[in-house]
């Protein structure tokens, strides 16, 4: 149809919108007008401290901010797998530090002078009901999910303030319902909730703070599940987990890892204080 638009995007950066002009004789003449378009969701010139980064969802994330343009600060205890991630992904490094350890986090901070990105991901899981929690179980895991998220954040804020940077804390469908012999673990997730939602009413002007709440994704941390609960009925108890999601299957590490990235982009800018199931529809149900 003569004079009307139709376009088309050719690549990551142009939009052409070609329009049909009648002419005099029978021959049209088409007018082509290129439009620039940003590549979205980069993060170009950032730097982003990604905790429990060397494996699992925290390594796919180093590897995605990577590509989008960041400068990645892995920080993780397992020094071989860490040091051999940053070796593979330009401009990064790595730090070893305990974070739930105050001293330790201070000191592993005390040399990083930019920083834009806070990616709160390390965290362990427990199984058992309230009766079968053991009390030195129960201290350990909030000491890694709730006091490392606490430490960690802590210690990043003046940076992450100065730069109006973006912190995203991993949290768990596990602290937005109920999952069966979860009691420790869901408490957790729950104060990882609590947490976002409170940091984002402190700075609301300053940064933004989300969370990102995985169902349940197929990681190492899967696979040590299943050796230390299940060793003699892997698949059954894995094709159970798959069922667990309505969708059928496991979230894969870099699901999780382009959601982070959205977040800490620029086209996220009026998103903060949020919690972001991805879950497989498992909230839904």
């Amino acid at each position: 149809m003569l004079n009307q638009p139709r376009a088309s995007l050719t690549g990551d950066n142009f939009l052409i919108q070609n329009r049909e002009v009648p002419a005099r004789t029978t021959d049209r003449r088409v007018v082509a007008t290129i439009h620039a378009m940003a590549t979205p969701f980069r993060i170009d010139g950032k730097t982003a401290l990604i905790t429990g980064g060397a494996s699992g969802i925290g390594e796919q994330t180093s590897r995605i901010f990577t590509e989008a343009g960041a400068k990645v600060i892995i920080v993780d205890i397992d020094k071989s797998r860490a040091e051999a991630l940053a070796a593979e992904l330009p401009g990064a490094t790595y730090k070893i530090f305990d974070i739930t350890d105050e001293n330790a986090v201070r000191e592993g901070m005390a040399d990083i002078e930019q920083l834009d990105i806070l990616i709160n991901n390390a965290g362990i899981g427990l199984v058992g009901n309230a009766e079968e929690t053991g009390a030195d179980d129960f201290d350990r895991i909030f000491r890694v999910n709730v006091r490392g998220v606490y430490l960690m954040t802590k210690f990043c804020l003046p940076l992450i303030r100065a730069a109006h940077g973006s912190i995203v804390n991993l949290g768990s469908v596990a602290g937005l319902v109920g999952v069966k012999r979860r009691f420790a673990y869901c408490g957790t997730k729950g104060a990882v909730v609590a947490m976002t939602r409170q940091l984002a009413v402190d700075y609301p002007t300053e940064i933004r703070v989300n969370c990102i709440a995985p169902g349940t994704v197929d990681t190492p941390f899967v696979s040590g599940y299943l050796e230390k609960y299940h060793s003699h009925e892997k698949d059954k108890v894995r094709a159970e987990l798959n069922q667990r999601q309505p969708v059928g299957r496991l979230g894969k590490p870099d699901e999780i890892g382009y959601l982070a990235l959205y977040l800490c982009s620029d086209q996220a800018a009026f998103v903060n204080g949020g919690v972001f199931p991805i879950d497989g529809g498992w909230t839904a149900a």
